[in-house]
């Protein structure tokens, strides 16, 4: 998934993912070699239901 279709799907404001990024606290990026971030949608899935769990 691209960062914009994570934004959209999570109804958040780039500055929100840019400052995850910063605190190393958003879900796994790979980097492609042009250097767009992609995240992989079981990675996501993963990441939320660790939220849900420290919730």
């Amino acid at each position: 998934m691209t960062v914009d279709e994570v934004l959209e799907e999570l109804r958040v404001p780039r500055r929100s993912w840019q400052r995850w990024r910063e605190l190393g606290t958003g879900p796994r990026c790979l980097r492609l070699p042009n250097g767009e971030l992609r995240v992989e949608r079981p990675t996501l899935d993963a990441w939320l239901e660790s939220l849900r769990e420290a919730a």
